[in-house]
């Protein structure tokens, strides 16, 4: 079954919301990094839906909007030393990191 990012109730997925505070003239660095991290680590892992990186206007924010099929999968990649090695470079530009998997409680269409 392919999976794709939608917000859905009813989809039984794993929702990391990542938060990252950062110095606005490396927010661009922070998300190359990351960019970089999905494209040659994260989605080849078991269970990787979708992630999407999202910019704060201010510069000081980026927003990391990751979805996964299921906990167990989103933890296995934490194990993964290939993938600790991506955050822990993420960690040393940015000022703070607050990962939190999330699960959908409401949702309106239009």
């Amino acid at each position: 079954m392919a999976l794709t990012a939608c917000i859905d109730m009813t989809r039984p997925v794993a929702t990391l919301i990542n938060i990252f505070t950062v110095s606005p003239d490396r927010q661009t660095e922070l998300i190359e990094l990351l960019t970089r991290a999905t494209e040659e680590t994260m989605r080849h892992q078991p269970g990787f839906v979708c992630a999407n990186f999202h910019a704060s206007q201010d510069g000081e924010r980026v927003l990391n909007y990751a979805q996964w099929e299921s906990e167990e999968h989103y933890r296995a990649m934490l194990d993964n030393p290939e993938a600790r090695v991506h955050m822990e470079q993420a960690a040393k530009i940015a000022t703070d990191v607050q990962p939190r998997l999330f699960r959908v409680a409401s949702v309106h269409p239009r």
